[in-house]
């Protein structure tokens, strides 16, 4: 084995290249997967990682006179000398949609970035996406048999549908007139809520084409590669700006891998290929702001509501089932993990440190395994029992499980999107600190938002995080405080969590409206 094990290892750097240039064979849909890969080093050897991660900005481009070609044709003009002064032999970065030029244009002088997309893209995508179609009911019935679990036609069909939501996104990117729109829309809604921290490239209007899209030339770092000082606040800049995405204006940068974002020589955070978005609808944002509410405070009664209202559960399912699910037990245990950091791998070293605790500290990994497996299935014999079920009657309670859990349970695909761009930035957070606790840097943003938000549902989730009961107001709150004594018979406003709001909504404004405009702190 131990030799077995160096040769695997001795291998491993042709191997990362190879799955480097499999992914730029494969085409679009294996550069995205790969370009999601590349920075979560808890997930991939870092080995594979570090060859990934040439997906971001150096796909294989496409022959420039070619380019040229599609640039005169969508622009109008036989000579592009006309529009631009100067304009870069090949191109400064290539993705899996597009490549990009650098210019000036002729009239204003300004320097431009020049994205032009590759020809018949659009054909190759819908390719991938045919074949992936082909091939995930087959993944699906893999997945669950490596589980020990049936394959219901409801499996495949939710499988498929995330496939075609992706494809849908994915799509969206080859519109380049759409994504101006979202650049300049999201331009406008950072100014108009005073985050001067993060911006996007301005469009050059004129000169958007159903395949070129050009912007203002941003001087910048990609931050993953800066040493600057401020990298950290930065990334609390980032998450600030997603969640306001999310919760707020209403529209979700998808593709926020490292290549798309930059640190401006003047401290900002920018934001770069607007091409991938979800729309937010306003309830969902809601619904999203209570849920991370109740997790904040331990308010378990309320996630099965929750659960309904974000879409992972029929409305038609009862709450006392879904409390009786185990749902919050198993949220009040991810959470827990989620708060104190480190990505994947940490979480699985103090998974596997709660497990010698619980079974026994001298058991290996696999007999680890099956207690815990063993434990598990006690706990669902007992949660059937409770339902009523003839427990000895099931034939195989891990079966009859999974089935109701089809029934109380399912995948929205907006899912799909928040996951892989909180992952990112996830794994963006890890290459600077291995301890970073992206939950823990989510609070500043949200307790802005609940001190100013004044809607019905987002003073609830304000009442909520402080302790306090439906009936009462933050005032009252505040004055039963000072009186030293509680709110209500039942519940108490809590001064240190009105204290770890306070600092967090202080520390979101700070981080979210400084900008070093002098360049302090560049190496």
């Amino acid at each position: 084995r131990d030799e077995e094990y160096t040769a695997l290892r001795r291998n491993e750097p042709q191997r990362a290249k190879e799955s480097l240039i499999l992914c730029q064979q494969l085409g679009p849909t294996f550069i995205k997967l790969g370009q999601a890969l590349s920075i979560r080093t808890d997930l991939l050897p870092e080995i594979y990682a570090l060859q990934l991660r040439a997906l971001q900005d150096a796909v294989p481009p496409f022959d420039s006179t070619e380019a040229r070609e599609v640039l005169r044709r969508e622009l109008g003009v036989r000579d592009l000398n006309s529009l631009f002064e100067k304009l870069s032999d090949e191109p400064v970065a290539s993705a899996s949609i597009g490549q990009v030029y650098r210019g000036t244009l002729r009239d204003s002088q300004k320097d431009v970035a020049v994205k032009v997309q590759r020809p018949g893209i659009l054909g190759e995508i819908a390719l991938d996406l045919y074949v992936l179609r082909l091939l995930t009911p087959i993944q699906t019935k893999l997945q669950n048999a490596v589980n020990r679990q049936p394959t219901t036609q409801e499996d495949i069909d939710t499988a498929v549908s995330l496939v075609d939501e992706w494809g849908r996104g994915f799509v969206a990117e080859t519109d380049y007139r759409l994504e101006a729109r979202n650049t300049i829309q999201f331009e406008e809604a950072m100014r108009k809520r005073k985050l001067d921290a993060v911006c996007a490239p301005a469009v050059v209007e004129e000169l958007v084409r159903d395949k070129v899209l050009v912007t203002e030339w941003v001087e910048g770092t990609r931050l993953d590669r800066d040493a600057s000082s401020d990298v950290p606040r930065l990334c609390g800049v980032a998450i600030n700006a997603y969640l306001t995405m999310l919760l707020d204006t209403g529209v979700l940068h998808c593709d926020p891998h490292p290549g798309n974002l930059l640190r401006t020589t003047d401290g900002r955070l920018c934001i770069l290929d607007w091409g991938m978005t979800l729309a937010v609808p306003n309830d969902l944002q809601y619904a999203l702001l209570e849920f991370i509410a109740h997790i904040n405070t331990e308010d378990y009664d309320s996630i099965p509501q929750d659960f309904i209202n974000l879409g992972f559960s029929p409305a038609d399912v009862s709450l006392e089932r879904l409390q009786s699910s185990g749902i919050t037990e198993g949220l009040s245990f991810a959470f827990r993990q989620l708060s104190q950091g480190g990505g994947p791998a940490k979480i699985q070293e103090r998974v596997k440190e709660e497990f010698k605790e619980r079974y026994g500290s001298d058991l290996s990994d696999i007999e680890l395994q099956k207690a815990a497996r063993a434990d598990m299935l006690e706990r669902m014999e007992e949660q059937l029992a409770s339902e009523g079920v003839d427990v000895k009657g099931v034939t195989n309670v891990m079966e009859e499980m999974s089935r109701r859990n089809r029934e109380l349970f399912a995948l929205p695909p907006y899912v799909l999107y928040v996951a892989r761009a909180f992952s990112t930035l996830e794994g963006i957070g890890l290459s600077i600190d291995e301890n970073y606790a992206i939950v823990q840097e989510c609070y500043p943003y949200l307790s802005g938002r609940l001190f100013t938000d004044k809607s019905p549902r987002a003073k609830a989730a304000l009442r909520a995080m402080l302790g306090l009961s439906e009936s009462e107001n933050y005032s009252e709150g505040l004055q039963a405080v000072k009186e030293g004594v509680g709110a209500s018979p039942s519940k108490t406003l809590s001064p240190k969590k009105l204290m770890e709001m306070t600092d967090n909504f202080a520390s979101y404004t700070a981080a979210t409206a400084t900008v070093d405009r002098d360049g302090a702190g560049r190496t």
